[in-house]
Protein backbone atom coordinates (compact mmCIF):
# COMPACT_ATOMS: atom_id res chain seq x y z
CA UNK A 1 0.00 0.00 0.00
CA UNK A 2 1.62 3.31 -0.86
CA UNK A 3 -0.16 6.91 0.27
CA UNK A 4 0.90 9.76 -1.89
CA UNK A 5 0.74 13.11 0.47
CA UNK A 6 2.44 16.21 0.94
CA UNK A 7 3.88 16.98 4.25
CA UNK A 8 2.37 20.16 5.05
CA UNK A 9 -1.43 18.74 4.42
CA UNK A 10 -3.84 18.80 7.48
CA UNK A 11 -5.73 15.93 5.47
CA UNK A 12 -2.75 14.28 4.64
CA UNK A 13 -1.34 13.76 8.29
CA UNK A 14 -4.70 12.90 9.43
CA UNK A 15 -4.66 9.96 6.63
CA UNK A 16 -1.52 8.84 7.90
CA UNK A 17 -2.03 9.24 11.60
CA UNK A 18 -5.32 6.49 10.74
CA UNK A 19 -3.04 4.36 8.71
CA UNK A 20 -0.57 3.85 11.37
CA UNK A 21 -3.73 3.61 14.37
CA UNK A 22 -4.89 1.26 12.38
CA UNK A 23 -1.62 -0.43 12.15
CA UNK A 24 -1.66 -0.86 8.49
CA UNK A 25 1.65 -0.66 6.65
CA UNK A 26 2.24 1.72 4.23
CA UNK A 27 5.00 3.63 1.92
CA UNK A 28 4.94 6.96 1.95
CA UNK A 29 5.39 8.88 -0.95
CA UNK A 30 6.08 12.97 -0.66
CA UNK A 31 4.30 14.39 -4.17
CA UNK A 32 6.25 17.32 -4.42
CA UNK A 33 9.41 15.08 -4.63
CA UNK A 34 7.96 12.24 -6.24
CA UNK A 35 5.24 13.35 -8.55
CA UNK A 36 2.74 11.28 -10.05
CA UNK A 37 3.61 11.14 -13.61
CA UNK A 38 0.63 11.15 -16.14
CA UNK A 39 0.07 7.96 -16.74
CA UNK A 40 0.16 7.13 -13.16
CA UNK A 41 -2.66 9.68 -12.87
CA UNK A 42 -4.58 8.11 -16.05
CA UNK A 43 -4.56 5.06 -14.22
CA UNK A 44 -5.34 6.47 -10.42
CA UNK A 45 -8.39 8.07 -12.51
CA UNK A 46 -9.27 5.08 -14.00
CA UNK A 47 -9.35 2.70 -11.28
CA UNK A 48 -10.55 5.64 -8.59
CA UNK A 49 -13.85 5.83 -10.82
CA UNK A 50 -14.46 9.64 -9.53
CA UNK A 51 -15.39 12.41 -11.96
CA UNK A 52 -12.01 13.69 -12.99
CA UNK A 53 -12.74 16.96 -11.29
CA UNK A 54 -12.90 15.22 -7.84
CA UNK A 55 -8.71 14.60 -8.78
CA UNK A 56 -8.22 18.74 -8.39
CA UNK A 57 -7.48 20.24 -4.92
CA UNK A 58 -9.69 22.88 -5.54
CA UNK A 59 -8.89 24.77 -1.97
CA UNK A 60 -5.09 25.09 -2.96
CA UNK A 61 -3.68 28.42 -3.93
CA UNK A 62 -2.69 26.15 -7.76
CA UNK A 63 -6.27 25.86 -8.54
CA UNK A 64 -7.17 29.27 -8.06
CA UNK A 65 -3.52 30.50 -9.85
CA UNK A 66 -4.21 28.15 -13.00
CA UNK A 67 -8.02 29.32 -13.13
CA UNK A 68 -8.94 25.91 -12.89
CA UNK A 69 -12.72 26.63 -12.01
CA UNK A 70 -13.39 27.51 -15.67
CA UNK A 71 -10.86 25.66 -17.22
CA UNK A 72 -12.56 22.18 -16.00
CA UNK A 73 -15.56 23.48 -17.67
CA UNK A 74 -14.19 22.69 -20.84
CA UNK A 75 -10.65 20.56 -21.19
CA UNK A 76 -11.37 17.33 -21.48
CA UNK A 77 -10.10 14.52 -19.11
CA UNK A 78 -6.46 14.40 -20.57
CA UNK A 79 -5.90 17.78 -20.67
CA UNK A 80 -6.45 18.06 -16.71
CA UNK A 81 -5.01 14.97 -16.32
CA UNK A 82 -1.34 16.46 -18.21
CA UNK A 83 -2.22 19.75 -15.68
CA UNK A 84 -1.61 17.29 -12.78
CA UNK A 85 1.35 15.81 -14.01
CA UNK A 86 2.92 19.32 -13.96
CA UNK A 87 1.77 20.96 -10.93
CA UNK A 88 1.79 17.87 -7.80
CA UNK A 89 -0.09 20.67 -5.88
CA UNK A 90 -2.79 20.41 -8.11
CA UNK A 91 -3.62 17.27 -7.36
CA UNK A 92 -6.22 16.31 -4.65
CA UNK A 93 -4.26 14.36 -1.36
CA UNK A 94 -4.13 11.91 0.41
CA UNK A 95 -3.99 9.36 -2.42
CA UNK A 96 -3.93 6.16 -1.36
CA UNK A 97 -3.04 2.96 -3.97
CA UNK A 98 -3.88 -0.24 -2.70
CA UNK A 99 -3.67 -2.78 -5.47
CA UNK A 100 -6.50 -1.93 -7.83
CA UNK A 101 -8.46 0.33 -4.97
CA UNK A 102 -7.41 3.88 -5.11
CA UNK A 103 -9.09 6.60 -2.74
CA UNK A 104 -8.49 10.12 -3.31
CA UNK A 105 -9.40 12.60 0.02
CA UNK A 106 -9.74 11.38 3.12
CA UNK A 107 -12.82 10.46 4.21
CA UNK A 108 -12.24 8.68 7.75
CA UNK A 109 -15.35 6.39 7.36
CA UNK A 110 -15.00 5.25 3.32
CA UNK A 111 -11.16 4.25 4.81
CA UNK A 112 -12.56 2.29 7.97
CA UNK A 113 -15.05 0.70 5.19
CA UNK A 114 -12.45 -0.45 2.74
CA UNK A 115 -9.29 -0.83 4.43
Amino acid sequence: MQIVCYRKCGTCIKAKKFLMAHNLEFDYREITEETLSYEELKSIHEKSGLPIKRMLNTSGTVYRDLEMKEKVKSYSDDEILRLLSMHPMLVKRPVLLKDDLVLVGFKEEEWNQLL
